[in-house]
């Protein structure tokens, strides 16, 4: 360890932080419908498209119609892509005349990308052709992400509103998040990017010669134009099997800052915008300075942990030396491992560049708990904002309780049907994560691909589960997933960690917006100061380390069942 490791993480982390500051104020325009520069190329686009729909902008809706057009929408973008990786050997730019995925691969796949996890069970330049790559998956990387802001522009208004009705309109919220932000930075960075030598062809590979005088096939395709939404929506599904690790994918220092830093950047933006329309800015200001002790803390202790030696081969008396770079980038570094890492799992993903399973225990411990804690730190984008305000509102009604008061929120009053609602979400990440891998932890038709026995191959099964859940995508390496039962539960659970976790929360945001909108007094607890980040920092923590304990009584369980398994065979 040294300053310059630290400096680096310090900087990354400060970066996207300092540039989500004025996207975030940009954002907020564009929730509110307020002009922006773009406006003479983009609101001609916007209108045809909601002529072409037959979408009223100016009609509101109720938070039971915004969920319904939301689940609709990707309900039918599941179908779509579902369709697209079926078919794909029957249609056109297929290259390589790749063969349609299996049902249960093709199903994961869909799942995984409507649900903005981008989970892999496949091998990108093996099994993906373009059409796929570019109609399918890397249209779902644009408007899963999407999904996710306009769910945190319908809770913005409601904090905002004076006993309202309308939390918004799914459509507009879903256009102009797609048209006015996404599909802007990711034009512009997609051609830095080519500049820095990521490939953007629709050639299935180009040929070289090797030392040894053969040749050589190498995959390239549309890289450049999916690794930047990849990125910037938190996406994480790489055009190569491995993903940011790839060099056609990461192939330099700038275009590793510049991925890690896109991780980040639109979330925070989200909070800040959230601070502007709610007329809240300054307690968004301490939703973002708890995401970033969070998210810093995380990348220091596994930085620390992985310039150690690692512990298992110090054991068995190997000869190592430190820092532990196994199955990490040692292009870029230790620091810059660790701070993707925690960027990766506390973002939702976004893009992997190294191997979780190669980590010291602590630093693989420290990124799962990240997972765990939901998708608030910061999260995918909108679903980070509207996680860790469902944590803020937790936090209010805990301190309301501790002094006797009707606990308020941005100046609505928390009662009893909000809380539940709130409690509700809390509860179906760690009831989806921890069901599944007890169920898992029993099956000879799950252990039978897991590579580990007891307690590590537990970790593989609580990991994969956790990252679907929290819709992140990470894997920790040593399952094999792609088989019937690993895809379809993996699928499923990616289903309940982004839609049976949106539905309570935007039943919170339709109490909330029908609520008076009150002044703050001298009896109402204080949301802006260091004192509820700290409570808030509680609240997360508490409840996303819970989710650690049942785990552990379940190691002996998977190490009895696969010894059973063993003789059985």
């Amino acid at each position: 360890m040294n300053w310059q490791g630290w400096a680096e993480i310090a900087f990354t982390i400060g970066l996207a932080v300092v540039l989500g500051w004025p996207i975030g104020l940009y954002l907020a325009r564009v929730w509110e419908g307020r002009s922006t520069w773009l406006d003479p190329v983009l609101q001609p686009v916007e209108r045809v498209l909601y002529a072409a729909c037959g979408v009223d902008p100016n009609k509101g809706q109720g938070w039971m119609t915004f969920t319904a057009a939301f689940l609709s929408f990707n309900a039918a973008g599941f179908v779509v892509l579902y369709g697209i990786l079926r078919l794909q050997g029957l249609l056109p730019l297929n290259p390589t005349h790749f063969t349609g995925m299996s049902p249960h691969l093709a199903f994961n796949t869909a799942v995984s990308f409507v649900t903005n996890t981008n989970w892999q069970s496949y091998g990108g330049e093996s099994t993906v052709s373009n059409l796929s790559q570019m109609a399918g998956l890397t249209v779902q990387n644009f408007v899963s992400a999407a999904s996710g802001i306009a769910v945190a522009a319908a809770l913005a208004r409601a904090f905002a509103a004076n006993r309202g009705s309308s939390v918004g309109n799914f459509w507009v919220d879903l256009t102009r998040a797609t048209l006015y932000l996404l599909l802007p930075l990711s034009i512009v960075f997609a051609i830095v990017l080519v500049a820095l030598g990521i490939p953007q062809t629709l050639a299935a590979h180009v040929d070289a010669v090797t030392l040894e005088g053969a040749k050589q096939g190498i995959s390239v395709g549309p890289v450049a134009s999916q690794e930047i939404i990849k990125q910037l929506g938190t996406n994480g599904g790489g055009f190569f099997n491995a993903n940011s690790a790839h060099p056609f994918e990461n192939p330099n220092a700038w275009t590793n800052l510049i991925e890690e830093v896109a991780m980040n950047t639109v979330s925070f933006a989200c909070v800040i915008a959230f601070g502007v329309v709610a007329m809240a800015r300054k307690e968004a200001r301490a939703l973002l300075a708890t995401m970033v002790v969070i998210l810093a803390g995380a990348a220091s202790t596994i930085y620390a942990s992985e310039m150690l030696r690692t512990p298992a081969l110090v054991e068995a008396a190997h000869v190592v030396a430190a820092p532990n770079m196994e199955g990490k980038e040692v292009r870029f570094g230790a620091p810059s491992a660790a701070v993707w890492t925690a960027m990766t799992t506390g973002a939702s993903d976004g893009g992997v560049n190294s191997s979780i399973e190669s980590m010291t225990p602590l630093g693989g411990g420290t990124a799962l708990l990240m997972i765990k804690l939901g998708e608030i730190l910061p999260g995918g984008v909108g679903s980070g904002l509207y996680g860790i305000v469902v944590m803020a509102v937790i936090a209010v009604f805990i301190a309301g309780l501790m002094v006797g008061r009707t606990p308020e929120y941005l100046g609505k009053k928390i009662e009893a049907r909000e809380v539940k609602f709130a409690v509700l979400s809390t509860l179906i990440l760690p009831a989806s994560i921890l069901g599944f891998a007890a169920v898992a932890a029993v099956l000879p038709v799950a252990l039978k691909t897991v590579s580990a026995s007891g307690p590590h191959g537990l970790t593989e099964m609580l990991y994969a589960y956790s990252s679907a859940v929290g819709n992140n995508g990470s894997a920790f390496a040593g399952l094999n997933a792609n088989t019937p039962w690993w895809d379809t539960t993996l699928a499923l659970a990616m289903g309940l960690g982004r839609f049976a976790y949106v539905v309570p929360v935007m039943a919170m945001a339709g109490a909330l917006v029908a609520k008076p909108k009150l002044t703050p007094t001298a009896g109402t607890l204080p949301t802006d100061g260091l004192q509820f980040v700290g409570l808030l920092l509680g609240v997360i923590l508490i409840l996303g380390g819970l989710q650690y304990f049942p785990p552990l009584a379940l190691g002996p369980v998977v190490e009895h069942f696969q010894m059973l398994h063993a003789i059985g065979h």
